[in-house]
């Protein structure tokens, strides 16, 4: 099997941790640049393309998702690639549970519906042809610090040994590892003559409570790490005039919607995947300066 992949939105997260996965798997990786490059000639000869485009602080969403989305469709069309799309949970909405491929998809935000649309042109697609994946992930945790809720929300105090919340301390909710999510998209991609034409996958994930990351914590740095409430007021008073401060207050609902990730598609297509260990996820945004010695080495 062929072993070419283009990834968009190669400085990103998910396009920076894709081009190490891939890379270490041994395929041949383009990236490709907007600024300067065609999308579909970039695209000729390609196996499979990730999507790692997003609009930075969710700018332009309802405009820039689906503009890109058709571009990259019509690159798969007309090379034959299969197409890797991060998807979100935003599609489930707020009501309580366990998410996977056959969750009712009722967003109660804009920017959920937009990743709903954005996900119907791909299964148009598929019937025409385009192989699509959905590796669908929960909040982002990166491999180290980084532009994350974790670091700039739930870590932000930590080195005055405070664990920021933006929701009840016992509701469950889903992460993904980056790192993980890569090596799954990778593992999935050499495996794409065997997947469905249109595949809706939830990713490797951990589900925790903010009392269970605090238990992490207080672990790996030997700390009392107390958990303070985060100060929505300042959203509130800043969303007028900060962007970033009014999306992330309509998203406010998933801090208090009890969820996990359903992992029984993943286990069915990648039986021996192995995830990083849930100690090393929850501490991986920590600053090893934080770090106790024996969690530092």
């Amino acid at each position: 099997m062929s072993k070419t992949v283009l990834i968009t939105g190669a400085t990103g997260k998910i396009g920076r941790h894709a081009n190490a996965a891939f890379t270490k798997a041994g395929w041949q990786v383009r990236t490709f640049n907007r600024a300067s490059d065609d999308l579909c000639e970039s695209a000729t000869g390609a196996d499979v393309i990730v999507n790692g485009f997003n609009p930075p602080a969710y700018r332009n969403w309802a405009t820039e998702v689906p503009r890109y989305t058709a571009q990259i469709i019509e690159a798969a069309k007309q090379s034959g690639a299969m197409v890797i799309v991060p998807g979100n949970v935003y599609n489930y909405g707020n009501t309580p549970g366990t998410w996977g491929p056959n969750t009712p998809q009722r967003a109660e935000t804009r920017k959920g519906n937009i990743r709903i649309e954005m996900e119907q042109q791909y299964r148009s697609a598929a019937r025409d042809g385009v192989q699509t994946l959905i590796l669908r992930a929960g909040d982002f945790i990166d491999s180290a610090p980084s532009d994350t809720l974790m670091s700039l929300v739930f870590l932000s105090k930590l080195s005055k040994d405070k664990l920021m919340t933006m929701g009840p301390v016992d509701c469950p909710r889903s992460f993904s590892y980056l790192p993980d999510w890569a090596r799954a998209a990778v593992m999935l991609a050499e495996r794409r003559d065997t997947l469905q034409q249109f595949e809706d996958v939830p990713a490797p994930s951990v589900t925790i409570t903010m009392q269970d990351l605090r238990s992490a914590l207080e672990m790996a740095t030997g700390r009392h790490i107390s958990i303070k409430k985060f100060p929505w007021w300042t959203f509130h008073v800043a969303s007028p005039f900060w962007t970033l401060a009014y999306e992330l207050l309509e998203m406010r609902y998933l801090s208090e919607t009890p969820h996990s990730l359903c992992g029984k598609r993943l286990a069915e297509l990648l039986p021996e995947f192995t995830p990083t260990a849930e100690t090393d996820v929850l501490c991986a945004e920590v600053p090893t300066s934080l770090m106790a010695k024996e969690f530092a080495a």
